[in-house]
């Protein structure tokens, strides 16, 4: 072959990796719709889709305390949210999942591409990674499902692991950077565990031949400035409030309202088991391995989440002897990154040994064992599938979320969801623009369905400590005290004509919404819908009284 042959050819192989590439990422996006293409809104798209419409419009449901209050993502908002100015929130979630999806696929491709895995081993590197998170996490992370703003910072953390893998730390930071802009723990955890990477490999596993990498490169200081587009909207939401208000709002939100993400001590038994499988499988990754240099730096940012992790099972023991300070600590989701990346790892690693071409001795055995669990991840994954798309309802109106007849087949769980479509649609249709409304504690989707406010619901908490102190007394206040498992009883609203006068001089409220599940069969109050001609079965409007 002459040097004129080999150039002519090299385009056409540049063209066939770049269709071979493309083809890859619309599988695992095909991947991704097969395993969360629920109805919207999935489980906080009504959180942050309102709350970054908002942004965009503050006339939108300005007299709801949540969504009027102070802005985290403020990235996300900036980016996804503008969608919500041409298209509705149902449209705005499809785009942003397609956009999110698109962004994790890219970075997982890349991620293989670094460790030499050959074309179309991400899917199965997906598969065992979602299963890996489903069913191994710690403190109920999740990766894909609907779209929020942890979703494109997860998709900036496996593009700048790829950059790791080859040893472009420069470009490694500026990534995590980009990430800490979308979610500030998100990239910032990343960062930390990256940070750990580079010393222990940079240290004791650098080839001699290699010229030592600099830690404090360009790459850092560009993704640090980054990441101030995360850092300054979390800062500002800590000014205007005491001391006092802080420690107390840290208290309320790790201790009350985030407890199952946040404490420790809150987690049931079989999930430090289920994460603990994946931890000690990491362990004995690190420890008997025998990894090539890039996947070396790839298997020490998983340790670098781990040692995270345990550090917030640290902080988590802390509750019992100094509460203030670890609330305040407990804020920071120290298992976020170890129940998203673990699995991660760990999936890349199997790929790697289920594509391995040495099939005698240790090698062979290993592919034995990394192809059955393919195999049943697979199995896994399907079924998860299967039983997230047979509802036919959006998971955050599910039964299973919202806590409520956990018994009712697809058939009433879909006939309560059309109710409670048609109920917002009237409030929507029906009242004005400012109006304000009791709902149910165990909905989360009215503002999305009626673009109405509401005095409280539990989903919709705020971030600034002094919004979240007035969330907790308005809860409080309308709720029974008794927080923690959502029951019938814990759901109540106080039907005493003295405490419904009151809430409607305290709040501005007029209108009360009443799931007939709940309430009594007569409620002594005017109701207004459904009314002649309308039909709901599971929920009824009531206006409260008044002087």
């Amino acid at each position: 072959m002459t040097a004129e042959t080999s150039i002519s050819e090299s385009p056409s192989r540049d063209r066939r990796s770049v269709w071979i590439t493309g083809v890859e990422i619309i599988a695992l996006l095909a991947l991704f719709f097969v395993y969360a293409a629920d109805p919207p809104p999935a489980v906080n798209e009504a959180h942050y889709l309102v709350k970054a419409k908002n942004f965009w419009d503050p006339t939108f449901c300005s007299q709801d305390l949540f969504a009027s209050s102070g802005k985290a993502h403020t990235t996300f908002y900036w980016t996804f949210g503008a969608l919500t100015q041409v298209v509705s929130l149902e449209a705005t979630a499809w785009v942003g999942r397609l956009i999110g999806w698109s962004m994790l696929a890219i970075g997982l491709v890349r991620c293989c591409r670094s460790l030499s895995l050959p074309a179309f081993s991400s899917l199965g590197v997906a598969t065992l990674w979602l299963v890996g998170i489903e069913h191994g996490n710690l403190a109920g992370e999740w990766v894909v499902g609907g779209i929020e703003a942890k979703v494109p910072a997860y998709a900036m953390v496996l593009m700048g692991i790829a950059e790791i893998a080859r040893r472009n730390w420069s470009r490694g930071w500026i990534w995590f950077g980009g990430a800490s802009a979308f979610h500030v723990l998100t990239g910032g955890w990343a960062v930390v565990a990256g940070a750990i990477a580079f010393g222990v490999t940079e240290k004791w596993f650098r080839s001699p031949d290699q010229p030592p990498a600099r830690f404090f490169s360009v790459g850092l200081f560009i993704g640090g400035a980054l990441a101030l587009f995360g850092l300054l909207p979390a800062i500002q939401l800590t000014l205007g409030a005491t001391a006092e208000e802080s420690v107390l709002a840290a208290k309320i939100y790790s201790y009350m309202r985030i407890r199952h993400h946040l404490l420790p001590g809150d987690f049931p038994l079989h999930w430090f088991v289920r994460h603990g499988v994946l931890a000690g499988a990491l362990v004995m990754l690190v420890w008997r391995g025998r990894p090539t240099a890039n996947e070396r730096r790839v298997i020490w940012i998983g340790a670098g989440a781990l040692m995270i992790a345990g550090c917030g099972l640290i902080v988590g023991a802390l509750p019992a002897v100094m509460p203030d300070l670890a609330a305040k600590l407990l804020r920071y989701y120290w298992f976020r990154l170890s129940d998203a990346i673990v699995p991660l790892v760990l999936a890349l690693w199997l790929m790697r040994l289920v594509v391995t071409t040495q099939p005698a001795g240790r090698a062979g055995v290993g592919r034995v064992l990394a192809t059955v669990t393919l195999l049943a991840a697979a199995g896994m994954f399907i079924h998860s599938a299967t039983q997230r798309n047979r509802i036919g309802v959006p998971p955050s109106t599910s039964h299973r979320l919202l806590g409520v007849a956990l018994d009712a087949d697809a058939e009433q769980q879909q006939r309560s969801h059309r109710d409670w479509v048609a109920v917002c649609d009237w409030v929507r249709i029906a009242m004005p623009p400012e109006e304000i409304f009791l709902t149910p504690r165990h909905q989360q989707t009215f503002k999305w369905y009626s673009s109405r406010a509401e005095v409280a619901n539990w989903k919709d908490v705020p971030q600034d400590a002094t919004s979240l102190l007035r969330w907790q007394k308005r809860f409080d206040d309308i709720f029974p005290k008794r927080m923690g498992v959502v029951s019938f009883n814990s759901m109540r609203v106080p039907i005493r004509y003295s405490r419904l006068r009151e809430y409607r001089e305290r709040y501005g409220v007029r209108f009360m919404i009443v799931d007939n599940r709940i309430a009594t069969k007569r409620v002594p109050l005017v109701k207004v819908y459904p009314a002649a001609g309308q039909q709901n079965e599971t929920y009824s409007v009531y206006e409260l009284p008044y002087d």
